[in-house]
């Protein structure tokens, strides 16, 4: 087992247009608790972690009445417009703090439903690999290939078989996710996880199967199916 410390970012700088709701999505509740507390709270009650960095929107007015903000083991900063803006603004943050071949798990802050036995296999099986990886499921549903039409018609089908969902946490060392994200986003590259980012780079990471219902939060039918998942552990 690596000797690496583990620190955790939940980039929370999103508005989360798809849920249509009033607020961005990680101030929904379920059960009356904000998803983001929740989200927090499964991952940093493992004690795996030696700190957190959740990067806010700068209009962020929300957060102040959050049970995180009370919670010493989580700092705040900046985010930015993209995912990738916000990641790479909390691996600033960190600095200073974390060493170079340090751990950093990158998780949405709308899974809140992610299993402290996935995230004890993560770290588990990556602890001494030298690039790192995710936690991501086969895909199980037939895919279709559609044109752009109002109503689109398939095209063709895909095979699945070596097709995979990617999920969060991901996992890689604090100075190679810096790198591979500056060079990314310097490049223009799409960045649409850290591990595309690590792709980029010439890294290639490990899929680390985990359960299919850590699943993220993006559309309004989405909160009723995390609520049942989390009643159900």
């Amino acid at each position: 087992m690596s000797h690496s410390n583990f620190w955790l970012i939940v980039p929370a700088a999103g508005v989360g247009h798809r849920m249509q709701a009033e607020c961005p999505k990680q101030y929904l509740r379920i059960e009356n608790r904000f998803i983001l507390d929740i989200t927090l709270s499964r991952l940093l009650d493992s004690g795996l972690f030696t700190g957190c960095m959740v990067p806010l929107n700068a209009a962020d007015h929300r957060w102040q009445g959050t049970d995180a903000s009370n919670d010493d083991r989580i700092q705040t900063c900046s985010g930015g417009a993209e995912r990738a803006d916000s990641v790479l603004a909390a691996l600033n943050a960190l600095t200073g703090q974390v060493a170079a071949d340090d751990w950093v798990l990158v998780h949405d802050a709308a899974r809140p439903c992610v299993h402290p036995s996935d995230l004890a296999n993560l770290v588990s099986t990556l602890s001494d690999h030298p690039v790192g990886g995710l936690l991501a499921t086969p895909v199980a549903d037939t895919l279709k290939k559609a044109d752009r039409g109002q109503l689109p018609e398939v095209v063709g089908t895909v095979d699945r078989s070596q097709l995979w969902r990617a999920l969060t946490p991901q996992m890689f060392r604090y100075s190679m996710l810096i790198e591979a994200l500056e060079t990314a986003l310097k490049e223009a590259q799409p960045v649409t996880d850290e591990s595309s980012a690590m792709e980029f780079s010439g890294n290639m990471p490990v899929l680390v199967e985990g359960r299919p219902d850590n699943i993220k939060i993006t559309v309004p039918a989405d909160l009723d199916l995390a609520g049942f998942i989390l009643s159900r552990f």
